[in-house]
C-alpha cells in the first residue's frame, strides 16, 4: 500500500453566512426542490411525509432501502427549519449519532452539500474520538449548527456540567443506522442519554433511520418511549421504484456429495476472478477478517491489473489505512475491495458495481444490507453474486433470497435491565453537574430498558457508584461519587473525574495488541492471544502483507516485511456469526420439499440432496430429523434443529450432561449451524422414549446450572461487565495499556471477593444472567425445547455418514490425536464416502 496523505484539517468559518431573513414555507420547499432537481432527483412522498411530521414537532422511526434517500428526507426537514427560522450565528440546534465514528466525515459532507445547496452556510462539526481538541472545545460550546458524533462521545459531552444548557437548546436528534446499535448495550446507553436530552427538553425531536429490521414497532418503542405520536414511515421498495437486489451465485463445477466446513472457498477462485474483471468496481465482503486477509492475497497473486486497484478493508486495521481504501473508492481507483462488516454501513459509493459475498451471510438482513452497497442511489439497482465456500451453502443462499423477496427479515431484540450500562450513565450524570435521586429514577424509568426497574435496584446502583457495594466499601477506589449538602449526587475528585471520561463506553475491548514497522508506521491490531503464540522470526499475514515479527514490547508488536512466501493469518474473536432462526426456518423450508423450487442453488445441490435422501432422509416440515450411526466402540447421535450455531451448543453441552446423568457414558459433542452431534461411548440403545428425556422443556435454567461450570462462565463475562461499570482502571493516556491478562486477573480477583464477602453484589447477578441469557440463550433455547416436544421425531439409523452429518463429524475431529492434520483427515474421509456411494 502507498503512503497515506492525510487530509489538511478543517479550520472553522470564522463567519456564519445563513441568510438572516426567514423564508416563509413556500419559498423554503421551492428551494428544497430545486436541490433535488439539479440532482436529478424526484423528491419522494414519503421525503414530503417526514418533512410535514419534523414541521408538527413529531419523532419517528423511517425505515427505508438502502440508497432510497434516508438522508435527505430527514436532513431537509432541518433545512426547512434553518430557511424558516435562521440564526444570526451558530448555536448547536441538531445532533446526528453514528454508530461507526468512521461514517462521520462522510456523514458531515452529505449533509453540508445539501445545506449549500439550498443556500445555507450551516456550520457542521464532528465529535468523535478522533477529534481534535479545538473541535472537542467547539463541540462543548455549541459553537456550530449540527453536530455528528457517537453514543459514547454524546455521553462524555454530558459528563460536563457547562454542556447542559447547550443540550436543552437541540431541536432534534437523528439516530442513524438504529439497527446497529439496537440490541446492543450501546443502544442501552444511547437510550439513556436521550432521555437525559428529554429531560433538559421535553419537545426534543428525534428521528431514527433504518434500512433492514425485521421488528419496526419494537425498535420505534425503544427509540421514542413514551411518544404516543411518533411516527413509522416504511417505504416499499416498490413505491419508490426501486427493483429488488439481484441476486446470483457462482455453482460449483463439481458436485460434492459430502460437504465440509472449514476450508474458505479458496478453491473457487478461479470461478469468481473473471466476475470480477467484468464489472468496473466490486467490492468482495467476507464474513471474518482472517477471510479477508487470505483472499485478499490469494487474489493478488493472480491479479492481472496494477496491484494498486486491489484494496483490503477491516476493522482491525489502522484508521489511516482503511481511510485510504474509502478515498479510493471514492475516487474510482478500486477493481476491487476484499473487506468484511467495516464497510456494510453508511459510506456512499457509487461507482461499485458489484457486490461479492462470499460464505453465506447467516441472514437475509445481512444480504439485503450488503446488496444495498452495490448501486447505492435512488434507480439503480442492486447487482450481488454469492459464492459458496461449501455445497450446504448453496441451500443457504436460496433461503436468504427467498426470504428477502417474501419480506423477511432479522429482529434486533432490544436489551433490558444492563445495570453495569446505569450504574456508568449515573457516574456520568454525577460528573455532569450531580443529580438527585427521585426524578433521575423516574427519567430513567422512560427508556425502554429500564421500563421496569424496581426502586430497590436503582437504589443498589446508587449504592454501588457511592461505596463500591458491602465488600468494596473499605477501599478508596471504589467510593466515586459523594453527596452534596443538598443530597445530590455529585463526582467531584480530579482523578474520579479523569477515570470516568476515560471509561465512558460499552465497547469491550478483545486484548488487542498494536502491529506496527520497527521503521515506523501503524497496520492496526490483531489479538495479544494471538501473537502471545509468536516468537521473534515468525511470520504472519495481516494487511494485506506477509510480516516478520521482530519485538514485542508496551502491548506492540513491532514488524518488518517478510521474506518467506508463507505464514498463519490471525485468528479475531467472535469470527464465526450463527446462522439466524429466520434463515434456518427457511433453510428447512427448501430442504422438506426441494423440487418445489425453481432456484438454480437446489439444482446445483441436488446431487447431494438426493444422496441425504437415500441415506437417511431429509428432514421434514413438521419433524425433527435424528440420525443415530455406529461406530467403532461406541455410535454418533445426531440432531437437526436448523436453530444456528449459538443454541446448537447450548443444546448440544445439555443433552450430553443429561445423557451421562441418565447412565454412564463418556460424551463429547460438536456443533453447527444446522444440527449437533453427541459422540457417545460405550454403544447404548437410543429410542424415541430416551430423546424424549434428553429433550424434555422442563427444568431447562436448573439442569444448565448444573450441568456446566456457570461460575467460570461468569466469571469471564463479569470483566466487561466489570470494565463497563467502572470497577476496572482504564488505559491512561501516555502509558503503557494493561494487557488481557492484567485485566483478567484483575476483573477475577474481585470477582473472587465479592462471590466470598458479597454473594449477592448486583454485577455478579448480571454477570451471571448474562451468561444464561447471552452465552447460553436460554430464553431461545426454551422456546427451541418447546418447539421440539410438539414436533414428531424422525428416527433413522444410516449405516454410514451422510450429507448433513458429515460436517459435524468433521468438525469433532478437531483437536483428535491423529498423525495427520485435520484437512487431511477430512478430505480422505469424504473422499472414502464419495467412492463407497459412487
Amino acid at each position: 500500500m502507498s503512503a497515506v496523505v492525510k487530509p489538511r484539517a478543517r479550520k472553522p468559518k470564522a463567519a456564519h453566512d445563513i441568510a438572516s431573513t426567514p423564508l416563509d414555507s413556500t419559498e423554503a420547499n421551492a428551494r428544497l426542490n430545486a436541490l433535488f432537481a439539479a440532482r436529478g432527483w424526484q423528491v419522494q412522498g414519503f421525503q414530503r411525509a417526514l418533512w410535514q411530521h419534523w414541521q408538527d414537532g413529531e419523532s419517528g422511526l423511517l425505515l427505508a432501502p438502502t440508497g432510497s434517500g434516508k438522508t435527505l428526507a430527514v436532513w431537509a426537514g432541518a433545512l426547512l427549519e434553518a430557511l424558516r427560522n435562521p440564526l444570526p450565528k451558530p448555536r448547536l440546534r441538531w445532533l446526528w449519532i453514528t454508530p461507526l465514528r468512521a461514517l462521520a466525515a462522510d456523514t458531515r459532507e452529505g449533509l453540508e452539500s445539501a445545506a449549500r445547496g439550498v443556500g445555507l452556510d450551516l456550520r457542521i462539526e464532528l465529535r468523535t474520538g478522533d477529534s481534535s481538541t479545538s473541535a472537542r472545545a467547539r463541540a462543548r460550546r455549541g459553537d456550530c449548527d449540527a453536530l455528528i458524533t457517537t453514543p459514547e462521545s454524546l455521553a462524555l459531552l454530558l459528563s460536563y456540567a457547562d454542556t447542559a444548557d447547550v443540550l436543552a437548546g437541540l431541536s432534534a436528534v437523528v439516530v442513524d443506522e438504529w439497527h446497529e446499535l439496537l440490541g446492543a448495550k450501546r443502544g442501552v446507553l444511547l437510550e439513556l442519554c436521550l432521555a437525559r436530552l428529554r429531560g433538559l427538553n421535553p419537545q426534543l425531536r428525534c428521528w431514527g433511520l433504518s434500512a433492514t429490521l425485521g421488528n419496526a414497532e419494537h425498535a420505534l418503542q425503544t427509540l421514542c418511549p413514551q411518544r404516543a405520536d411518533a411516527r413509522l414511515l416504511r417505504v416499499d421498495p416498490g413505491a419508490i421504484g426501486q427493483a429488488p437486489p439481484q441476486i446470483d451465485s457462482v455453482l460449483p463445477r463439481e458436485h460434492s456429495r459430502f460437504p465440509y466446513a472449514g476450508h474458505l472457498g479458496l478453491s473457487q477462485l478461479a470461478q469468481v476472478l473473471p466476475h470480477i474483471l467484468s464489472e468496473r468496481s466490486n467490492l468482495l465482503f467476507t464474513n471474518t477478517r482472517a477471510q479477508a486477509e487470505l483472499w485478499h492475497r490469494a487474489l493478488g497473486a493472480v491479479w492481472p491489473e496494477d496491484a494498486a486497484t486491489l484494496g483490503l478493508h477491516h476493522g482491525s486495521l489502522d484508521r489511516s489505512l482503511r481511510e485510504q481504501v474509502e478515498h479510493g473508492l471514492r475516487a474510482q481507483r478500486y477493481r476491487c475491495v476484499v473487506a468484511t462488516s467495516s464497510l456494510d454501513l453508511g459510506v456512499d459509493f457509487p461507482a461499485v458495481d458489484q457486490v461479492i459475498q462470499l460464505g453465506s451471510p447467516k441472514g437475509s438482513a445481512r444480504l439485503l444490507q450488503r446488496a444495498g452497497r452495490a448501486g447505492h442511489r435512488p434507480g439503480e439497482v442492486s447487482r450481488l453474486l454469492c459464492v459458496p465456500t461449501h455445497a450446504l451453502e448453496l441451500i443457504e443462499f436460496a433461503a436468504a433470497r427467498a426470504a428477502i423477496n417474501a419480506g423477511e427479515l432479522e429482529s434486533r431484540t432490544p436489551l433490558h435491565g444492563c445495570l453495569d450500562v446505569l450504574a456508568q450513565h449515573l457516574v456520568t450524570l454525577a460528573a455532569g453537574g450531580g443529580f438527585a435521586a427521585d426524578p433521575i429514577f423516574v427519567e430513567v424509568t422512560t427508556t425502554a430498558a429500564f421500563s421496569e426497574l424496581e426502586r430497590s435496584d436503582f437504589d443498589a446502583v446508587l449504592h454501588f457508584i457511592e461505596r463500591g457495594g458491602r465488600a468494596l466499601s473499605q477501599y478508596p477506589e471504589f467510593n466515586r461519587v459523594e453527596r452534596d449538602p443538598q443530597g445530590r449526587y455529585v463526582l467531584t475528585s480530579p482523578r474520579q473525574l479523569l477515570r470516568q471520561r476515560l471509561s465512558i463506553g460499552t465497547i469491550t475491548s478483545d486484548g488487542a495488541m498494536r502491529v506496527k514497522f520497527v521503521s515506523g508506521g501503524d497496520l492496526g491490531a490483531v489479538e495479544e492471544s494471538f501473537v502471545g503464540r509468536l516468537n521473534a522470526g515468525d511470520v504472519f499475514l495481516f494487511a494485506g502483507r506477509l510480516l516478520e515479527l521482530v519485538r514485542l514490547k508496551d502491548m506492540t508488536a513491532y514488524v518488518r516485511a517478510a521474506s518467506k512466501q508463507s505464514g498463519s493469518v490471525p485468528r479475531w474473536i467472535g469470527g464465526r456469526m450463527p446462522l439466524s432462526t429466520l434463515l434456518g426456518a427457511q433453510v428447512r423450508r427448501l430442504l422438506a420439499a426441494p423440487e418445489d423450487s425453481n432456484a438454480a442453488e437446489l439444482s446445483a445441490a441436488a446431487p447431494m440432496l438426493a444422496t441425504q435422501r437415500r441415506l437417511s432422509a431429509l428432514p421434514a416440515r413438521d419433524a425433527l430429523l435424528v440420525e443415530v450411526i455406529a461406530e467403532r466402540g461406541g455410535l454418533l447421535l445426531v440432531l437437526y434443529p436448523f436453530a444456528g450455531r449459538l443454541l446448537h451448543e447450548g443444546l448440544a453441552a445439555l443433552l450430553a450432561a443429561r445423557y451421562a446423568r441418565l447412565q454412564p457414558a463418556s460424551v463429547s459433542f460438536a456443533a453447527n449451524d444446522y444440527g449437533l452431534l453427541l459422540r457417545i461411548a460405550p454403544r447404548a440403545d437410543i429410542d424415541e422414549a430416551l430423546l424424549r428425556r434428553l429433550l424434555s422443556p422442563d427444568g431447562l435454567e436448573v439442569d444448565a446450572r448444573d450441568s456446566l461450570n456457570l461460575a467460570e462462565l461468569a466469571k469471564r463475562r463479569f470483566r466487561d461487565i466489570a470494565r463497563i461499570a467502572g470497577l476496572l482502571p482504564p488505559n491512561q493516556p501516555g502509558k503503557a495499556a494493561r494487557s488481557m491478562r492484567q485485566l483478567q486477573a484483575s476483573s477475577s480477583l474481585i470477582f473472587d471477593v465479592l462471590r466470598q464477602f458479597d454473594p449477592d453484589h448486583l454485577l455478579l447477578q448480571l454477570a451471571e444472567r448474562e451468561v444464561l441469557d447471552g452465552e447460553l440463550a436460554l430464553p431461545q433455547l426454551q422456546a427451541l425445547l418447546n418447539r421440539i416436544s410438539v414436533e414428531r421425531l424422525q428416527l433413522l439409523r444410516p449405516k454410514s455418514l451422510t450429507p448433513l452429518s458429515f460436517p459435524l463429524w468433521a468438525e469433532s475431529q478437531k483437536g483428535a490425536l491423529s498423525s495427520e492434520d485435520w484437512r487431511t483427515r477430512v478430505e480422505r474421509a469424504a473422499a472414502a464416502l464419495e467412492r463407497r456411494r459412487g
